[in-house]
């Protein structure tokens, strides 16, 4: 099994821990794990419904992402993952996995994957807001 064992962009809820088995190898010495998730207040008002809608180029640019992480550090594994579609609050929008020989290593692996993803992913989020405003973001 290749460094990148999972790199989705996809409609079903993600699920950290089975993420994080992906990468489990017994010469692992650090796991570290990124979640993402969807809060019930942004900019002081109180989320009522969230939605991220992705380009159709979105799972080929994270799949770019994955290769581009793995290509920078000594890794032994990494899974990547974000959702698209309509999200409940406390719900995972983006998890990101790496297991690496040590722990320094895997720490600095993980931010990259979410800093590239974040500035890479073409995909937006659209908050509606209690008060009936919205607004539509860019993952970014």
């Amino acid at each position: 099994m290749g460094i990148i064992r999972l790199a989705e962009v996809t409609e079903q809820p993600l699920d950290a821990q089975a993420m994080q088995a992906l990468v489990a190898d017994a010469v692992a010495g650090a796991v570290v794990t990124f979640s993402g998730d969807v809060r019930g207040v942004d900019h002081g008002k109180m989320v009522r419904s969230l939605t991220y809608e992705g380009h159709p180029t979105a799972a080929a640019v994270l799949r770019q992402v994955a290769e581009e992480i793995a290509g920078q550090f000594e890794l032994i594994g990494l899974a990547v993952a974000h959702r698209v579609g309509e999200l409940q609050i406390s719900d995972a929008a983006l998890v990101a996995v790496v297991s690496t020989g040590h722990r320094g290593e895997a720490f600095a692996a993980c931010q990259a994957l979410v800093d590239l993803t974040k500035a890479r992913l073409p995909v937006w989020k659209h908050q509606v807001f209690a008060d009936g405003t919205d607004e539509w973001v860019n993952c970014a």
